[in-house]
């Protein structure tokens, strides 16, 4: 099956002399979808935590293999999803997914 979305990238830009700040830049790519697999995840809270463990195989370009280590999250069927795991297989990159991205959330914390 194949994909299309975009990448979100994490990056320290200088705005001032001597003053950066995080922004993200996002993408567009296409690439296959190795595995599609959703969990929901049963917690004390009132609604599950929704998961997936989906797999995307993109081809990367120059700039994506330098900066993946930036990547913090992929669209997927019309949501932001955090990336969980990458692993380069040269020329590409085997993106795991994992929870929704909540932009408010993780701009607070930095994603941690």
């Amino acid at each position: 099956m194949k994909w299309y979305g975009q990448i979100g990238y994490r990056d320290c830009v200088e705005v001032e002399p001597g003053v950066w700040e995080e922004q993200i830049t996002e993408v567009n790519k296409y690439g296959d979808i190795l595995r599609n697999y959703s969990s929901n995840q049963q917690g004390t809270k009132i609604n599950d935590d929704i998961s997936v463990s989906n797999q995307i195989s993109i081809l990367a370009d120059p700039y994506l293999l330098k900066s993946f280590h930036k990547i913090i999250y992929i669209t997927f069927g019309g949501t932001k999803w955090r990336v969980s795991n990458i692993e380069v297989q040269y020329p590409r990159l085997i993106v795991t997914l994992g929870s929704v991205y909540i932009e408010d959330a993780e701009d607070n914390n930095n994603g941690y």
